[in-house]
């Protein structure tokens, strides 16, 4: 599984209607309304590489209102969520 962190810019007064969009498309886990020089942060979670294209410039930037997106590709995730799962293995709650 590859993810994807999409940093998108948009029309300000449309932020809401803009990221319930981004977040109803395939393969967008999860979308995040941020501070700062960005206005939303979406996951994208594909199988293949090539499957970026679809979402990002195939969708996501077509989105009206979408003005920019800066793409960063993860190397590996690391959550702490994962971590505590691994040390509970084979314990009984």
């Amino acid at each position: 599984m590859i993810t994807a962190i999409v940093l998108i810019k948009t029309s300000v007064d449309r932020i809401p209607e803009i990221a319930e969009s981004i977040a109803a498309l395939d393969r967008v886990s999860e979308v995040y309304s941020v501070t700062g020089t960005y206005d939303l942060v979406a996951m994208v979670r594909v199988a293949h590489h090539d499957d970026l294209a679809d979402v990002i410039p195939g969708n996501i930037s077509k989105i009206p209102g979408v003005e920019a997106t800066d793409t960063h590709v993860a190397f590996r995730t690391y959550s702490q969520h994962d971590l505590e799962a691994a040390f509970a293995i084979g314990l009984d709650a």
